[in-house]
Formats: structure tokens, sequence, C-alpha cells
């Protein structure tokens, strides 16, 4: 059966079947545990449930496994609330493994391309994962094999995503529509939840709230935190949604609900008053408007507009404008700000240790929210220098992407990366949900690159070929 995704209008079947009954399976089978109180036993069916599920796809419909991974990311952390909420809370929680087992599933692209790796242009990512290999290896000898093990994830799997992405540049078109389908879907699903959440404050919520002692989002009262809807924290929510929001606007195919989408969306994004994220979708939106040929640029400008129209009355209303001022003045008075002085005056401090790290800890090791820090510490000098030279190499090419400017998904790819990149000084957005927006996107964008090169280079062909018929005429 060759592997077909939905098109736009909305069918009363879903096609491929046997994909989709795999995936309702799963959704049946944790809405079951969750209704009977089986949160203990979903704790294992659901990691192995999503694993088997995402290897099926995997061989079978691989587009569709790409929206499947996607979409283990957005909703993973809500699933493990609901099932906590309903058998009582477990810390750490089986479930939140799901996303990253079924991403590593492409670990087998890893290993089917492994020797071709140079003549494919993939040897960037290669690099990349040697260095995060070289951090679990020290982090394996100097800490505990379970926290390597773990931390192995975080820093793996979204390089793994952007590699498997990359390699399969050949079905770009359809990883494209797929990815932009489920994107529309994903922001206005987080959209959605992460506003009801702000004003109701669900029961499953206030209990995660309570029980994990997250204070930095908030008290656990409606209007009294920070949003992080459906994921696990604030700051990982608000670099999905800042990215989302920009592949959004390169969606002409879901007009109506591309709007309602990102109205939902860009309200959800200012409640989690995430000012990194905030300059990251800025940064993203100017990298997006002087990448776009004129025609292009003013439709973009004119659907920008009209979102703002919609979102900035929601967000002038009490009790939301006061947050929303105040969060907003800070930019104004940065010396008056306890969390960005904290965030200098511990960097000042470390930073001359970062400096003589060689080795490195190993990944597991020293965690801060600076990726810099975070890189020097746990991977050293050495593993940092795999890791970045394999990402500047990638970032690179995907800036010299000449073809952008009328592939309006491949422009908003490489703003979703630019965003991410501006925040390496005051995140870390290179690891778990944020490491996927950035490395997913940065494959996303090279296939692109690769793809419409190959589509250059087989009309150049066939001009050639056809001068030369002419010529023997």
């Amino acid at each position: 059966m060759s592997d077909k995704i939905l098109p736009t209008n909305i069918r009363l079947t879903l096609q491929p079947a046997p994909a989709w009954i795999a995936i309702l399976a799963l959704v049946f089978l944790c809405a079951l545990c969750i209704l009977a109180g089986a949160g203990k036993i979903l704790n294992l069916a659901f990691p192995a449930g999503a694993f088997a599920v995402g290897l099926f796809l995997y061989f079978r419909y691989p587009v569709l496994y790409i929206g499947f991974s996607w979409w283990m990311w957005f909703l993973t952390p809500l699933v493990r609330r609901l099932a906590d909420y309903r058998s009582g809370f477990s810390n750490p929680s089986p479930i939140l493994l799901a996303p990253f087992l079924v991403t590593l599933i492409t670990l087998i692209t890893l290993w089917q391309n492994l020797p071709q790796t140079h003549r494919q242009g993939s040897l960037p990512f290669v690099f990349s994962s040697v260095g995060v290999f070289y951090g679990f290896c020290v982090g394996f000898i100097l800490k505990t094999p379970v926290a390597a093990f773990l931390a192995l994830l975080e820093w793996l799997a979204p390089v793994l995503l952007g590699y498997h992405l990359f390699l399969n540049w050949r079905n770009y078109p359809d990883y494209r529509q797929n990815i932009q389908r489920v994107f529309v879907w994903g922001v206005l699903v987080m959209g959605v939840y992460g506003i009801i959440q702000y004003v109701t404050m669900p029961e499953w919520d206030r209990f995660w709230l309570i029980n994990t002692g997250f204070t930095t989002s908030g008290s656990p009262e409606p209007f009294g935190f920070r949003v992080w809807s459906t994921l696990n924290s604030t700051e990982p929510f608000a670099a999905m949604m800042a990215a989302s929001l920009l592949l959004l606007l390169s969606n002409n195919q879901q007009k109506v609900l591309g709007v309602l989408a990102s109205v939902a969306g860009y309200s959800a994004l200012l409640l989690t008053f995430a000012r990194s994220s905030w300059l990251g979708w800025l940064a993203g939106l100017l990298t997006l408007i002087s990448s776009l040929k004129p025609k292009h640029r003013i439709r973009l400008i004119i659907t920008l507009l009209a979102i703002l129209i919609l979102v900035i009355p929601l967000s002038t209303l009490e009790p939301f404008s006061d947050k929303v001022s105040e969060r907003l003045e800070t930019f104004s008075s940065l010396e008056d700000d306890n969390s960005f002085q904290n965030r200098q005056a511990y960097f000042k401090m470390v930073f001359g240790d970062a400096l003589t790290s060689v080795v490195g800890v190993g990944i597991g090791g020293v965690a801060t929210d600076n990726s810099i820090l975070v890189m020097l510490f746990q991977l050293g000098w050495i593993g940092t220098i795999f890791y970045m030279g394999g990402m500047s190499l990638l970032v690179f090419s995907l800036c010299q992407s000449s073809e952008v400017g009328f592939d309006t998904f491949a422009v908003a790819a490489r703003a979703a990366v630019i965003s991410a990149l501006v925040r390496l000084p005051i995140n870390v957005p290179m690891l778990g949900v944020s490491g996927t927006v950035l490395w997913g996107f940065l494959g996303i964008g090279l296939a692109a690159h690769q793809y419409h090169h190959h589509q250059r280079q087989i009309k150049l062909r066939e001009s050639l070929s056809q001068n030369q018929l002419n010529s023997l005429k």
C-alpha cells in the first residue's frame, strides 16, 4: 500500500487504514487505562506501545511516522499527568520515555547509511553525534550509567531526527505536506489547551505542579503561573510554539484553520511569559520576511496583521494585560530583573572553569540554563568541537540555500532554526523538546535544499538533451 497522507479536506475515513488502526489502538489503550485508574500499567504500556507503533510506521508508512513522532512530543507529558492524577504520582515517569523511544527508531537510518555519509553530505550530523557519544562515554565513567543513558536520549534523539529527515530528501514534498498538517492541528490543540490551563488550572495539572514542586512555573491556581500547556515545562513549550507559529505563516493550504490555530498559539505563547522565546520568534520572523520574494512577503504581512488584530484584543483583557505588560517592561529594565541578574552573575562565576574543561564531566552532569556552559562542562572542549562543528556546518549550508525565495516552507524551517539559535546564550535549545525543534527543522530545511538542487539538475539535463536533439535536426 502506498504511503498516502490525508488531503486538506476532512474525510470520514482515515487512510491508510492499517496505520490509523495502530495509532487509534494506542489512543484507546491510553484512554482505557486513564479512565480505569490503571496509570501504573500505562507507565510501561504507553512507551512500549508507542515504540511498537512507531516501528510499524517507520517501515510501512514513513511519512506518517514523522507526524506520529511530532505528536508524541506534543502530547506525552499530558498523558503522564492524566495517568498520575488517576493513579498516583510517579517520578520518574516511564511514560516520558515514549517520544525519545519513537525518535530513536531513526538509529536504523544512521546504521544503514553510515558508510555513505561523506557521499550523501550528512557527515556534519555524524560529527555532532560523535560529540554526544563522547560526552556519554565520559558521563558513563564519571556519573551513574542510568543518568548517562537518560541524558543520551535528550542529546541524541534530536540529532537523529534531523539526520533522518535530511537523508529522506527525495520524499521532501510528502514530508512537507505532512509536517504542515501536523503543526496546524498541533498548534491548535496546544494553544487552546494552554489558554484553558491558564484560566481554569485543571486538577491534573495542579496535582502535577504540587508534587513536582516546580515553582518557576508559578503557583497552582488560575492566572497564577506561566503556561506550559500539554508539555512538561514553560520554556520547552514556548520554544515549540515560537517555531510552530513561524511554520504556520508559510501554510497557504489551510488558511482558516491556520488563522484559528495561530490566534490560539500566539495567545498561549504570550501566557508563557518566556522572553527568550518571544525574542526567538521575532528573530525568526525577521528572517522569514527578509528571505521571501515581494509577493510572498506582502501576503505574509497581511496574514500576520490579521492574526494580530484578533490576538491583541485578547491580550488587553484583564487579568492577562497586566502580567503581559509587566513582562514586556522588563526588557527596558534588565538591571532590575532578578532572573537576568542571577543568570549573569552565575555565568561570570563559572565561565572560567568552563573554559578549562577540556575533557568535561560527561552528559548528565552539570545542569544550567546556559547552553554554552552546558556544552563546555558536559562535553568538554573535545565533545563541543565535534558537536558545534557539525551543527555550524549544517547551519552554514542552510543559510546558503538559494531556493528558499519560492519555497515558503523552507524559509519557515530556516526561520525556526534561527529562532532556536538566538537563544543559545540564555537557554538550552538543543536538548529534548527544544532540541527536536532545532534539529528537526534543520534537517527538513536541508532536505528542501537538496531536493530543489536535484530538481534543478534534472531540468538542466533535460534542457541539454533537448538542445542536443534540436542540433541534430
